[in-house]
């Protein structure tokens, strides 16, 4: 669409970086609406209209009154600047040219590479799609991260945030994620990133020889703020364009959303709004669940998966991030003190593929590791408090060890089935086979003979001892 060169010029209120101008009623200066919800705006920063224009995005329209959250912020913007409508909203770069290149949340370059000015646009922010459209995702998607790939696997068109807190590697786990994913396109979207997040994400994907596949839209915490509420919209367009388009698998990694959440308020108090629970504006969950709703596995083409992070403050998971979070999506991933919680992760799509599209012992062999971890943690509960320990209690206390040592841990690094092989080798050193209330056909067939039961308990009895000496 053409833009539109009418130019209006009486601004009424400037506050913070919102811009408030008088606009005439559609049709008295123009046969077209001057403005709608959402377009974008040309600013002059001369008095008479000329020279230099930086971007703004309308926000509200109240009859004659239009408010304009301004990009670069207010700074230097008199009463008498001048405004262009354009007529559309902010657009994105769509083609094979933007992997391996790093968007502002703009959707300006900021790498210093070649110009992709002739390349096709789409705008932002569209619906999401028809739910006619849609297949239920029934396809793993490896990360090789046993704590995911074993307990809570990762399924093709689904929606999942890690929860976290100020101080976890977060960042680290989706990035590692990002690089070790079977994906085809990795479209990553940073909101408020210090430069040393932003300087980690890059380094990994070029170290890891995936940059070539990966699309960046970053935006940095000494950027405006609006540009913030930008980054999800322009890294899902993309996303959505390679998956529907393009037939690819495509994962979207979104780091913190939280930070998205707190521009949203500030937005909200510049506007006036009326705010909702601990000053967060009301329409949280509708703003974050349009973004997150994007994930989906199209009918005759690719899928878009949403693997986002999101800090609880306080470690607060009623928090208002959180808890709209939780109803949006489907499952999450706890991480607490450098590991993934086996309790309060969840993956709910992980049935459609557990024992079905992977491994005929996944699903029961998880379950048996997780109920017998949690064994684990009552007789350290019982130890704690010196109460008597059962034989059963004793084993439980390894095999809890050799559980957080061998799969919680961040660093750890394999496959799906040398996981389950694992996974089996390790409730073989610490419990006999009718311990484990499991089918017989998956003891026979995988419970390995040659490991004696209660090894593993004699050497960890030995080694206390040792260690006591």
């Amino acid at each position: 669409m053409p833009a539109i060169p009418v130019r209006y010029g009486r601004v009424l209120e400037i506050v913070g970086d919102l811009l408030k101008v008088h606009v005439p009623p559609a049709g008295s200066d123009t046969a077209e609406p001057p403005a709608c919800l959402g377009d974008l705006a040309a600013i002059a920063s001369a008095d008479d209209g000329a020279g230099t224009e930086s971007l703004a995005q309308v926000l509200k329209i109240d009859g004659e009154r239009v408010s304009l959250q301004v990009f670069a912020g207010t700074k230097g913007i008199s009463t008498r600047t001048k405004v262009r409508f354009l007529g559309h909203g902010p657009r994105a770069i769509c083609s094979e040219n933007v992997l391996g290149r790093i968007f502002a949340g703009t959707g300006e370059l900021i790498d210093n590479g070649p110009a992709l000015t002739t390349d096709r646009e789409v705008e932002i922010g569209s619906p999401t799609v028809n739910p006619v459209e849609r297949e239920l995702g029934a396809r793993m998607i490896r990360t090789n991260v046993p704590m995911i790939d074993v307990f809570n696997t990762l399924v093709e068109s689904q929606k999942i945030p890690i929860f976290s807190v100020a101080g976890e590697p977060y960042n680290q786990l989706l990035g590692r994620i990002g690089i070790q994913a079977d994906a085809d396109v990795v479209v990553f979207g940073g909101l408020g990133l210090i430069y040393d997040d932003y300087h980690h994400f890059r380094r990994a994907f070029e170290d890891a020889g995936v940059f070539a596949r990966t699309a960046m839209f970053v935006n940095f915490a000494s950027d405006p703020i609006v540009e913030r509420l930008l980054v999800p919209d322009m890294a899902l367009a993309v996303a959505e364009r390679f998956a529907v388009e393009g037939n690819k698998r495509v994962l979207v990694l979104l780091s913190d959303m939280t930070a998205f959440a707190d521009a949203l308020k500030e937005v909200g108090i510049a506007m006036e709004q009326v705010p909702a629970n601990r000053g967060y504006t009301g329409d949280l969950y509708t703003q974050l669940a349009q973004r997150y709703e994007k994930a989906c596995n199209f009918a005759g083409g690719g899928s878009l998966t949403i693997l986002s992070a999101t800090t609880m403050p306080g470690d607060d998971v009623t928090h208002p991030v959180p808890d709209n979070t939780g109803y949006i999506t489907e499952g999450q991933f706890y991480l607490r003190e450098g590991m993934i919680d086996p309790f309060g992760s969840l993956s709910r799509l992980k049935q459609h593929v557990a024992s079905k599209t992977t491994r005929e012992d996944h699903k029961d062999i998880m379950n048996v590791m997780v109920r017998l971890y949690a064994d684990s943690k009552e007789a350290e509960q019982k130890q704690a408090m010196a109460f008597e320990l059962s034989e059963h209690d004793e084993q439980a206390l390894t095999f809890g060890r050799l559980f957080r040592e061998r799969f919680m841990d961040l660093d750890v690094d394999m496959t799906l089935e040398a996981a389950l092989d694992l996974c089996w080798q390790t409730l073989a050193e610490c419990f006999r086979p009718e311990q484990l209330f499991m089918k017989q056909q998956l003891i026979d067939r995988y419970y390995p003979t040659e490991t004696g039961a209660g090894e593993a308990a004699e050497r960890e009895g030995t080694r206390v001892a040792d260690a006591a000496q």
